[in-house]
């Protein structure tokens, strides 16, 4: 059933505020419409296109606020960060991260996105990783983006237990347990 211009730019509006790091590829398959219509829409709806909402989402205060890694050392882009409780990040698949011959992520850099964003989650200026399990659960293509949530499920003396699970689209690729040794001591939870 085809919307009304109004109808499906108000949804679309709606859509981009519930989950702000959508594509307009996604957009246009989600709402039956063509790329460019949802360009038109954006443009009309004065929203930024999906870089610059990014960027401004990045460009918070997250330099500040990150204490025990350089955000620049981070793999993929923090969107949400709460310290010693949750954190997300989000990696675009480009050619440098996968192989050649079949177009596959390599692993390292769906570890590397977990691991440092679960550094960057400890609210402390030394974080070090001292034990993880980890599970690769789905292939992650070229051009393929990937979301990565953090969150803090243990704290106990020098020691912070954290979850990570990475998806593409809401479907996993990607699961961790980071314990990370952290210098000062840190109670509860």
């Amino acid at each position: 059933m085809r919307r009304s211009k109004k109808d499906r730019q108000d949804l679309l509006r709606q859509t981009i505020e519930h989950t702000p790091f959508i594509t307009d590829e996604e957009l246009a398959k989600k709402f039956g419409v063509s790329i460019q219509t949802i360009r038109l829409d954006r443009m009309e709806l004065t929203i930024p296109e999906l870089r610059e909402r990014i960027k401004h989402v990045a460009n918070s205060q997250w330099d500040e606020t990150v204490k025990s890694i350089n955000i620049d050392e981070v793999i993929g882009e923090i969107i949400d960060l709460e310290l010693d409780e949750r954190a997300i990040s989000i990696l675009d698949i480009k050619p440098e991260h996968v192989f050649t011959r079949n177009q596959i992520v390599r692993g390292h850099h769906l570890f590397a996105q977990a691991n440092s964003l679960a550094v960057a989650l400890i609210d402390d200026p030394l974080a070090l990783t001292f034990h993880s399990e980890i599970t690769f659960t789905r292939q992650v293509k070229l051009h393929e983006r990937v979301v990565a949530k953090a969150k803090v499920i243990r704290q106990d003396r020098k020691r912070t237990v954290i979850e990570v699970e990475s998806t593409v689209e809401q479907e996993q690729v990607f699961k961790g347990t980071f314990e990370m040794f952290r210098s000062s001591v840190k109670e509860g939870n």
